[in-house]
This record gives C-alpha cells, structure tokens and sequence, in this order.
C-alpha cells in the first residue's frame, strides 16, 4: 500500500460562544486545517489541526506550506504502522509538530481500518468504557460563570475548567473561583486556568485567597519555574498545559513538583504516536492527564477519545470533545457527550465519517 495523494482544506470554525481568556484574548472563529491521506488501495484517512495563534506558536495558513515540505517524504510510502513514517518525516523536517499532528491521524486512521480494528485497540486496548468531559467556562463575570456551571452541572458534568484573568483583575478571579465551587458543591472537581495570563504574584495572590477551597490551579505563568513558585507559595495543586509539549517538557514539570496534572494535547505534541509516548511516561510518573487538543471539530475530536479510552483510569483525569463548542460538526456520526461523559466511536480507523460537501474546494491537492 502507498500513499498517493494529499488533499487539504482550510476551514473556518466558529465557537458557540465568544471565548475570553487571560490578557483580553478570544476565540471566536479559528480555521481549522483538515487533511485527507489516499492511497492506492482506495483507503483514506482524515486528520485535523485548528491552530490557536495567539496561544501556541502554531498559525493555519503554516499547515499547507509545512505538508508540501513532507510530500516527497509522504507520497509513495507505505502509511501502515505510522511511527516509523513520522520518524522519517522528523528527520526531513524538523519541528511544526501541529502541521505533523494533522498527518499522523490521518496515517493512524489508514492504519485502524486496514487493520479492521478501531484506533483505541492499537493505542493500548479499550481500558474504559467512558471517560469523563471537563466542562469549560469562558471568563466573564463570577455570578455568571457560576450559572454557567451550575447549568452544565445539571446536564451531568462534574468537572469544570474556571478561565480566569480575563479582566487583569486578580481579586474578580478569586470571586470567580470561590463562587463556582461553591455553586457546584464539594463533589466537583474545579480549576481555575489563566492560560499563562497571570504572574507569580497575582496567582499567589489568587491562590492564597482560595487555599481554603478544594480546587485546583492551571499553568498560571508561561514557565515551568514560574508555575513551581506559585505551587509552592500556595499549596495548591497544579495542572501544566502550554509548558507540555513534549517528553523532556513532562520530565521538568514533575521534577519541579508542580505537575499534579496535565494536558496533553495532541497538536503540541505532533500527533497521536508521540501523545502515545507522552501518555506511558505520565502514567510511570503518577501525573493525572487531560488528553484533548487546542481546539477543533469532529476529527480531531474522535483522535483524542480513542487515545483517552486506551488510557488506564488511574491516569486519566478527564478529556474535551471540543466538537461540542464549535460549529459546523464535520462528522454527523461523531460521538456526543451524555451526562458529562463520552466514548469514542465504535467502527474502524477513527470510525467516524466525514461530511466532505462542508468543505468546499480543496485548497491543496498534492499527488
């Protein structure tokens, strides 16, 4: 089997709601990439990006230029048993893990359906039946968002991701923090997130003034050392998001003893056969894992629930299906959440169908 034919398409996303996050950023509308991977022998595989600028150094429009680099690599390769063609692809070209990201599940999803066999049996075997959503609650006001949580809270989620520093204001994030706990009671798991938004002293700040609430704090600072100091100063438990990106990222976040979770999100990582590696060392190490991605639609959803149900519940903190938070949904078959919870899909591959009329012309074809 060889690989004979790269299609790609850039398509816009648009969130339900207006998302606000730490130092006054949205998303709105994001253009996610979508990639087909065709072969001589009639099977093709899907991947995803949808890059967040302004949140990792990962752009859409990066997508195609850095796929056109790999084509000599891709095109005529056998795509079955993708570690060692993305082996190859790292050493043609190296970094731009999200560009490779969108590959590797597309080779994965070849890789399942020639196999007969859905991705989560290749990536560990089904280890759970279901695995727990996270729900997340854009940065507005506290009695707002608390109604936000209350409301999702009463459609079965337990888990909530509380955005702060949206307003710079550090004492509206421990309004913010204090009143959703206290509206979901003591049985949810919370988290307020600033998505590297905040300093070493606001988040003490904030920390110090919730230290009485069981609730947990994610990647205030942009580094690693800076998120140690605040663990440390406030005794809080803290979950690492955009300072992992890779294995070596995951060993200094645990030796400096503030990576009680994390997330391990597909697109940082460049695809499902590195999250795999990512996912044995955090359960070697005892880390909780969110296991999601950046943003995106059905594909990317369906990636990240097979490689979450191949996880053993000991390591798995919970996960997203981002395809709940955007529009339009590009599979009709794709999973849904039910009463805070959702499994992966069932058929082959990724075992999801892409509706292709949504998106348009191609705007790379490589072959």
């Amino acid at each position: 089997m060889k690989l004979i034919r790269v299609t790609l398409w850039q398509l816009p996303l648009t969130s339900h709601e207006t998302y606000y996050m730490a130092g006054g950023k949205t998303c709105d509308t994001t253009s996610s990439v979508i990639v087909r991977l065709d072969t001589d022998s009639g099977v093709s595989g899907w991947g995803e990006v949808c890059p967040i600028p302004h949140y990792l150094p990962a752009y859409a429009s990066g997508v195609a230029p850095a796929i056109a680099e790999m084509a000599p690599i891709l095109l005529g390769a056998d795509p079955v048993g993708p570690e060692a063609l993305m082996e190859r692809l790292n050493r043609h070209l190296q970094g731009h893990p999200y560009a490779k990201s969108a590959l590797d599940t597309a080779l994965w999803d070849i890789t399942g359906q020639v196999a007969g066999l859905p991705l989560y049996a290749l990536l560990g075997g089904r280890q759970v039946a279901d695995m727990p959503l996270y729900h997340s609650i854009t940065c507005v006001a506290p009695d707002e968002m608390a109604r936000m949580a209350v409301d999702a809270q009463q459609r079965g989620m337990t888990q909530f991701q509380v955005k702060l520093g949206a307003d710079g204001n550090w004492q509206a994030d421990v309004a913010r923090l204090t009143q959703v706990r206290e509206a979901v009671g003591t049985d949810a798991l919370v988290y307020g997130d600033w998505n590297c938004g905040s300093n070493t002293l606001n988040a003490t700040r904030v920390g110090r003034a919730v230290s009485h609430l069981d609730v947990m704090l994610e990647q205030p600072c942009p580094t690693i050392p800076e998120c140690a100091m605040v663990r440390a100063a406030c005794g809080l438990p803290m979950k690492l998001d955009e300072a992992a990106h890779n294995t070596a990222s995951l060993l200094a976040g645990h030796a400096a003893g503030c990576m009680d979770a994390v997330a391990l999100k597909l697109s940082k990582f460049g695809g499902l056969s590195a999250m795999r590696q990512a996912r044995d060392l955090c359960l070697s190490l005892g880390t909780r894992m969110c296991i999601e991605d950046t943003w995106g639609s059905d594909i990317t959803t369906a990636a990240v629930l097979h490689l979450a149900a191949a996880t053993p519940a000991r390591g798995l903190m919970n996960c997203c299906d981002l395809s709940h938070y955007v529009g339009p949904r590009l599979a009709p078959d794709g999973p849904t959440r039910a009463k805070g919870r959702i499994a992966p899909p069932e058929g082959v591959g990724l075992g999801i169908t892409v509706d292709e009329s949504l998106l348009g012309t191609p705007d790379m074809v490589l072959n």
